[in-house]
């Protein structure tokens, strides 16, 4: 059944057990006969159904998602088959690729990356998260960093310490620009929420000085992402 898959410990149905804003429930108060009310969290404030969510992303690697699945060995064989047909058609919009900022193991599989200046780089992310709105006709875009992690960057005076110095620094290409910090750039000038979820310095104070300015949020420093926890809780 497309509906559920078999693992070691019996078959699973997909549902959103351990998710904050589908499953949790706040307490609101307690009833003359002492019997204690909760509602949804969902149902508190407004929220996204999660279903509605349209995703797509970039990778310096053209595998399909499909491919990926394979590849990272995370899902259970009987999930990964029955997805395979609804994933083999999702394949990432090229990315940016600084060899100097990522180990050297991952130069093999880059064959899905962007060509040109620092600034044409970051203006063609801009135009990705712009197509992407606009042909999927979405009330908002919120671009999430999930990516290999990146040696931290030079924080310098008249580099990356204003929102001017940053931008003046992407227009001569500096070496210090990272990928993610011209990811954030991008979705800041787009008007996106960037979440950063590597234990990386994207947010560099010249980052910070443009969000702040154009009121859009940034957030995040480290999902954990590559602990097997989060991925067997992500699975289950």
């Amino acid at each position: 059944s497309r509906d559920n898959w078999r693992t070691k410990s019996g078959v699973q149905t997909p549902n959103y057990f351990g998710s904050l804003t589908q499953a949790s429930v706040v307490k609101l108060g307690v009833t003359e006969e002492g019997r204690e009310i909760y509602v949804p969290l969902k149902d508190m404030v407004p929220m996204v159904e999660p279903n509605d969510f349209v995703i797509s992303g970039w990778d310096i690697s053209s595998a399909n998602l499909a491919e990926a699945m394979e590849r990272a060995a995370v899902l259970d064989y009987d999930l990964q088959r029955q997805l395979y047909p609804y994933l083999q058609d999702l394949v990432p919009m090229p990315s940016i690729y600084f060899p100097d900022f990522i180990a050297a193991n991952q130069g093999d599989r880059a064959d899905n990356v962007l060509t040109g200046t620092k600034l044409e780089q970051m203006n063609k992310i801009r135009e990705d998260i712009r197509t992407f709105k606009e042909t999927n006709e979405l009330d908002k875009v919120i671009v999430l960093w999930t990516a290999n992690t990146e040696r931290f960057s030079s924080v310098l005076e008249g580099l990356n310490d204003t929102k001017e110095n940053l931008m003046a620094a992407i227009e001569r290409g500096e070496e210090e620009i990272s990928p993610s910090t011209l990811f954030a750039v991008a979705s800041i000038l787009e008007g996106s929420p960037y979440i950063n979820g590597s234990p990386q310095n994207t947010f560099v104070p010249g980052v910070i000085d443009l969000a702040e300015d154009r009121q859009i949020m940034i957030a995040g420093d480290d999902f954990k992402s590559g602990q097997t926890k989060m991925k067997s809780v992500l699975v289950d």
